[in-house]
């Protein structure tokens, strides 16, 4: 009997990838399907419906279930659900599909088949709609008002230009899934589905999990969060982004290796597990913190270490909005619930005076004595060629990032801001 927390939505893991017999023909009705390209968000969302890390979703939502979301982090069913989970085609591919067909979803680079898609409803996403979902999800406390917001997010906010780019028309439906892509093969070992992590901390005998979110390396603030969790915790799920990134992000293979040289080199290796799983960064800060604690839940994880600015980019987002938002989002009974909770950590740092790492509510010293830790500063400081103060990084982690700028040829300018610069 697992003592681990039960997955979100009350119907336990629901999976939507297909296996012997039953993958081999879906495989061949799809090659005469009708063909839907898919944007990489979209593939990374199918294939967590297919793993069950979305659970109890394994659909892609129609437009009832898209506006109660955005307006009230609420499926219809009344199951608490943060972020819009869509799938967009032209007007033309829709015009070519009636309502009840099924449909073969590619992944446009690859020319695979990921999967199929039962089509029960049609509707358009005007800008008008595209907009509306872009305010409810993506505006936070650093532009407070609409126009504000619009002034800067086009531009600067990648999340937001995803869904200004989306094909007009979305497709809502069941899904069956026929591929997870590359990510079991390019990362063999980090890659998992939520039934093996489960499997891993029930034979660990651990109950209590807390995951941290990276999609940057871990520098030392990373490193603290961990062993403040570690400490309270049975132990940790190092759990990593491996989809898509924005432009001068660090490649998950560069990441991957970083924290496999620190945990080896600074951590007790049985308290921390590494894990990688196959979304697109949305860049939503807080709900987006909705989200990845959603899905840690699947995962097996009770606890979300959430510090500053959690999944944010830019100035968008109040530093601590992420941890706040879990006291406001609606509390459905049932299973329907989110039951992964933060484990809220304020801003940390290095500090010389008191020798070591601490956090704001730890260190009475001043901001001249403090490194200030930040995966954006990170990033700005190696593509440049800079130096890194002390206590910045781990060598062994700052020689393999040293490495990976030293092959990179297109340089993207990483532009700094307030969460990342403390000011």
């Amino acid at each position: 009997m697992s003592n681990l927390i039960p997955p979100h939505g009350g119907k336990g893991l629901t999976c939507c990838l297909l296996e012997g017999a039953e993958l081999d023909a879906e495989k061949k009705k799809a090659e005469g399907l009708k063909k839907i390209a898919m944007s990489p968000r979209e593939n990374g969302d199918l294939i967590m419906m297919g793993i069950g890390g979305f659970s109890p979703i394994t659909s892609f939502m129609d437009e009832a279930n898209w506006k109660s979301v955005c307006e009230s982090y609420l499926l219809t069913d009344g199951t608490f659900w943060p972020i819009p989970v869509t799938m967009s085609a032209t007007t033309e591919d829709a015009d070519a599909i009636n309502i009840g067909d099924d449909v073969a979803l590619v992944d446009p680079e690859t020319d695979e088949i990921m999967g199929t898609m039962n089509v029960t409803e049609k509707f358009e996403m005007t800008d008008e709609k595209k907009k509306f979902e872009c305010e409810k999800v993506y505006m936070g406390e650093g532009t407070p008002t609409a126009d504000e917001f619009w002034k800067i997010a086009k531009d600067d906010h990648p999340g937001v230009q995803m869904v200004m780019d989306q094909k007009p028309i979305s497709l809502a439906g069941p899904v069956k899934v026929l591929s997870e892509g590359e990510f079991p093969t390019k990362y063999a070992g980090i890659y998992m589905r939520p039934e093996e992590s489960r499997k891993i901390f029930d034979e660990k005998g651990w109950k209590e999990i807390a995951a941290l979110q990276l999609r940057n390396p871990m520098h030392r603030s990373h490193e603290y969060l961990c062993k403040i969790a570690v400490e309270v915790c049975d132990g940790v799920y190092i759990h990593s982004l491996v989809g898509n990134l924005k432009p001068g992000d660090i490649p998950a293979d560069v990441r991957v290796k970083c924290i496999d040289s620190l945990v080896k080199n600074y951590f007790v290796e049985d308290n921390v597990v590494q894990g990688g799983y196959p979304l697109d960064m949305r860049y939503a800060g807080p709900r987006e913190a909705l989200l990845h604690a959603t899905f840690r839940q699947n995962y097996g994880c009770s606890k979300m270490i959430i510090g500053r600015d959690h999944a944010g980019v830019g100035d968008f987002y109040g530093m601590f909005e992420a941890q706040t938002i879990f006291d406001e989002i609606p509390t459905p009974e049932g299973g329907k619930g989110l039951l992964c909770t933060p484990l809220k950590i304020d801003w940390t740092f290095y500090c010389y005076k008191c020798d070591g790492m601490a956090s704001l509510r730890t260190c009475c010293h001043g901001k001249e004595d403090r490194v200030l830790l930040s995966g954006t500063v990170l990033r700005k400081m190696l593509s440049e060629g800079g130096v890194l103060p002390d206590h910045f990084g781990r060598d062994e982690v700052v020689a393999i990032l040293r490495e990976y700028y030293e092959g990179v040829t297109d340089k993207v300018e990483v532009k700094l801001h307030g969460a990342a610069t403390g000011k």
